[in-house]
C-alpha cells in the first residue's frame, strides 16, 4: 500500500518533537544534591573552631578528611561541610544545647586546612579553655540527659581518694599523690539514669622533670560507690614532649573531655576526648560495653609541622 507523504512527514515531525522535549526535560532536571554524611566535630578554641572527628557510618565512627590529605579531598570536604552560615547542633551534656554556625574556612591554610572558624550560641555551654564541646548535623537522641556539671564536694572527695590510690599503685609516692592537681573533672549522665558518671584528667608532680597523668571514667557500682570503668596512667618527662619543655604540658593538657553523644543506637552516650599535640590533635571515643568503658575509636587530625 502506498503511504501518503504528508502522513510520513507528520510522523517524523512528531518523533522529532518528542525527542526534543525529552532532551529539554533532561537539561532542565536539577542535579541531585548529595546529602552530607552524618558527622561529629570537636568545638575548640573557646567555641571558635570546628575540627572534624569522624563520620557516622551504620552506627560506627569512621575517619574523615585529615588536614594532611591531598588538596582535592580537602576541597571536597570543606565545600560539603563548611559552607558559610551552615548551622550544626551544639552538643553539651550529650544533648543539643545551642548552635554552631560556620563563619569561614581556608582550605589553603598552613595549619588549618580542614578546620572552620565558627560562632557558637548557647545559654548553658560556657566554652573556655579546657571546657569544650561537640557539634553534629545529626539530631541527638531525645532521651539524652543534658547533664554536664561540676562535681559536688562529696563526689570530688570520693574521686580523689580513688585517684590517689591508683597513683600510688602506679608507683607515684604517697607524698606526691597527696598534692593532686587536675585539668578537669566533670559529671555527666550518659544513660539518663540519674547517676552521674565522672570523667577526669588529674596529675601529680613527683619532680620538676616528671608528671604523672591519669585520665579516667568512673561509674557508681551496685553499692553506690565510684569505681573506674576505664583509666589510663602515663608518666611524662621532657623527652616525651616535642618541645622538651614541661610547661607546654600545662597548655596542652592531658587527655581531656570533649563531651558525650549517643550515635550507635545503644541508648548510652559515648564519651569523646581529645589529646592535643604539637602537630595536630588526637581524638578518642569510649563506649560502655558489658559494664566497662572500651575505646572504640581513635583518630588523628594533622595541622602542620612543629
Amino acid at each position: 500500500m502506498k503511504k501518503n507523504p504528508a502522513t510520513v512527514i507528520t510522523a517524523v515531525s512528531l518523533i522529532i518533537l518528542i525527542f526534543a522535549a525529552a532532551v529539554a526535560a533532561q537539561k532542565k532536571r536539577p542535579a541531585v544534591k548529595t546529602k552530607p554524611k552524618p558527622i561529629i566535630f570537636a568545638v575548640l578554641n573557646d567555641g571558635q573552631t570546628l575540627e572534624p572527628i569522624g563520620e557516622i557510618d551504620k552506627g560506627e565512627l569512621v575517619a574523615t578528611a585529615n588536614g594532611g590529605d591531598e588538596p582535592k579531598a580537602l576541597t571536597n570536604f570543606t565545600a560539603t561541610y563548611y559552607k558559610p552560615k551552615t548551622v550544626y547542633n551544639l552538643i553539651f551534656g550529650g544533648a543539643k544545647n545551642g548552635a554552631v554556625a560556620v563563619a569561614s574556612y581556608d582550605a589553603k591554610s598552613d595549619c588549618g586546612k580542614n578546620l572552620a572558624t565558627v560562632t557558637t550560641q548557647s545559654v548553658k555551654a560556657k566554652l573556655k579553655g579546657f571546657v569544650m564541646a561537640l557539634a553534629t548535623n545529626e539530631t541527638p537522641a531525645k532521651t539524652a540527659s543534658g547533664v554536664r556539671r561540676l562535681p559536688t564536694a562529696v563526689e570530688r572527695a570520693e574521686i580523689e581518694t580513688l585517684v590517689r590510690a591508683e597513683m600510688v599503685k602506679q608507683g607515684v609516692t604517697a607524698n606526691a599523690a597527696k598534692n593532686l592537681k587536675y585539668y578537669n573533672l566533670t559529671a555527666l549522665d550518659v544513660d539518663s539514669d540519674g547517676k552521674a558518671e565522672m570523667v577526669g584528667s588529674f596529675w601529680a608532680e613527683t619532680s620538676a622533670k616528671e608528671r604523672n597523668l591519669l585520665f579516667f571514667i568512673a561509674d557508681k557500682d551496685a553499692d553506690g560507690k565510684y569505681q573506674f570503668g576505664y583509666s589510663d596512667y602515663a608518666k611524662v618527662t621532657p623527652k616525651e614532649l616535642m618541645s622538651g619543655e614541661m610547661k607546654d604540658l600545662d597548655e596542652l593538657g592531658g587527655e581531656l573531655l570533649l563531651d558525650a553523644l549517643e550515635y550507635n543506637g545503644d541508648a548510652t552516650a559515648e564519651i569523646f576526648t581529645i589529646k592535643k599535640a604539637f602537630e595536630g590533635n588526637n581524638f578518642q571515643v569510649y563506649s560502655r560495653q558489658d559494664g566497662k568503658w572500651t575505646k572504640v575509636f581513635e583518630g588523628y587530625n594533622y595541622h602542620c609541622a612543629y
